[in-house]
């Protein structure tokens, strides 16, 4: 199997795989093909790369001595979680060295009293409220993948989810993180006070994407179980009154535990997935959460439905019982899995906007679906204005995927255009490296370096997930205005 390695990167490997034999048990350590290849991408799949070997330590103390060979010798580093990251944010390097913390994965500490818990970055998000349940609490950021995706992956990438609106992001649900530097220095951000001294390092760090420390330790914030909590799916013949909608419930002083879109391909394809009792025949759907005492989800159920109908909303149905409730959720969980049963691949994006343009938005990307020649499937956190279209294409045709790729460019060039961001909670990873052209310019790009020098000045954790160059910048500016997507004026930014 070794002969497929080209002989420059068989040397290389045989002397990283030297390093490191001595530090880790024979089941910790791969770099056959055929054990390495499950590492060659995250959940974005159209990116891969082999990497020289993984590494899967089991301590601290061996992550410290990884990151100390790597620093003397060079030798990059991608740290890894579950992999069930969506921007290949842990895309092996062919001549680096994947560090898997994925046998990190004890719960350390449960505080009922002070309502937290510390734990190892491998730990499921699930876990944690699983764990917790018995003290009626749990932990309120939800992504999707929560049953897969682990709390050290979280924190890199500052992960939501359906209840983010109410309950806010990773960064507002993490208190303090233990992390080792590429030096195999030990560091700490937080703390268990209300505040830490010095400056805000701790909001630097979370949503770092693996390029500043390896993390080994995290105390999250846990939350009281509601006493109750029930949904309301609003059905909209237009879709745009849907997106107005969620901008007037908004405006209307309320704060939903959970604000949820889904367009009509998707409700479709999740209906037949998972038969959430959605509502087929509409155009676009709103799901609305309350959560509370039952006497405050009363309250907050009547005023939501009275905006929401004030809004056009041409059905409003309200979950009867916790069953019904979850069996809502379960549609919106698990529109990604639906895609990939109504198309070989999907390409699902991650761009924010203000909530006033859901609406403007959605209508262009409808405009570029006839443009790439491709359909796209919306759903999205509408309460955060982050938007999760579902590109859908062959990827066994290169020429599809190419339209894919520029499709995507597009949407997240609109987001920015209309006031927003190219990426919510997937980060940027290797995928939307020349989206940050569009959305940085030099000077803040250079500030940008500045942080990653100043914690890794050898440039060797997470490395090709790096804030691109002028020279990179100007060239994605000239092939974006031939293609007839950016003006020409856009290209002074770069």
């Amino acid at each position: 199997m070794n002969a497929i390695i080209p002989p420059l990167l068989k040397s290389r490997q045989d002397f990283v795989v030297g390093l490191l034999k001595p530090i880790l048990d024979e089941d910790s350590l791969l770099w056959d093909p055929e054990d390495t290849i499950p590492y060659e991408c995250d959940g974005l799949a159209a990116y891969r790369q082999m990497p020289l070997a993984v590494a899967l330590p089991k301590t601290e103390s061996q992550v410290i001595a990884i990151l100390k060979i790597c620093h003397a010798h060079q030798i990059p580093v991608v740290p890894r979680g579950a992999g069930t990251g969506l921007s290949g944010g842990a895309m092996p390097i062919a001549e680096g060295l994947v560090l898997s913390l994925a046998k990190f994965k004890s719960i350390l500490d449960i505080n009922p009293l002070a309502r937290t818990a510390t734990v190892q970055p491998g730990v499921r998000n699930l876990a944690i409220s699983e764990a917790v349940a018995k003290h009626q609490l749990y932990y309120a950021p939800d992504p999707s993948s929560q049953i897969a995706c682990t709390i050290g992956g979280n924190v890199s990438e500052n992960s939501g989810g359906v209840h983010c609106l109410k309950y806010g992001l990773t960064i507002h649900n993490v208190l303090r993180i233990r992390a080792v530097l590429i030096t195999g220095e030990l560091i700490e951000f937080g703390g268990l006070a209300p505040d830490s001294p010095g400056l805000d390092l701790f909001s630097v760090f979370i949503g770092s994407e693996g390029m500043l420390a390896v993390i080994t330790e995290v105390t999250v914030k846990l939350v009281p179980k509601p006493q109750l909590a029930k949904v309301i799916m609003a059905s909209f013949d237009d879709i745009e009154k849907g997106g107005n909608a969620v901008a007037a419930v908004i405006g209307a002083g309320i704060i939903p535990a959970g604000l949820e879109m889904m367009d009509q391909p998707a409700t479709i394809a999740v209906e037949e997935f998972v038969h959430a009792g959605y509502d087929v025949q509409a155009k676009a759907i709103l799901l609305c959460e309350s959560d509370g005492t039952p006497e405050e989800v009363a309250e907050e159920i009547e005023k939501m439905s009275a905006v929401l109908k004030a809004s056009g909303a041409s059905r409003i149905q309200v979950s009867e019982t916790e069953a019904e409730r979850l069996r809502f959720w379960s549609g919106r969980k698990n529109a990604f899995p639906a895609a990939g049963r109504v198309s070989p691949d999907y390409y699902c994006m991650d761009g924010t906007i203000p909530r006033r343009q859901i609406a403007e938005l959605l209508k262009r990307i409808k405009d570029m679906e006839d443009k790439y020649q491709l359909r796209c499937m919306n759903v999205f956190h509408a309460g955060d204005g982050n938007m999760h279209p579902l590109i859908l294409f062959n990827g066994a045709d290169h020429s599809e995927w190419r339209r894919a790729e520029d499709f995507g460019s597009e949407i997240l060039e609109t987001c920015v255009e209309l006031g927003g961001t190219i990426t919510g909670e997937h980060g940027v990873g290797v995928e939307k490296i020349n989206s940050m052209c569009v959305q940085f310019t030099e000077l803040e790009r250079n500030l940008f370096w500045g942080i990653k020098a100043s914690f890794d000045p050898l440039k060797l954790l997470n490395p090709d997930k790096a804030i691109p160059t002028l020279n990179r910048c100007a060239e994605y500016g000239r092939v974006r205005v031939s293609q007839g997507i950016l003006p020409h004026p856009e290209l002074e930014r770069f």
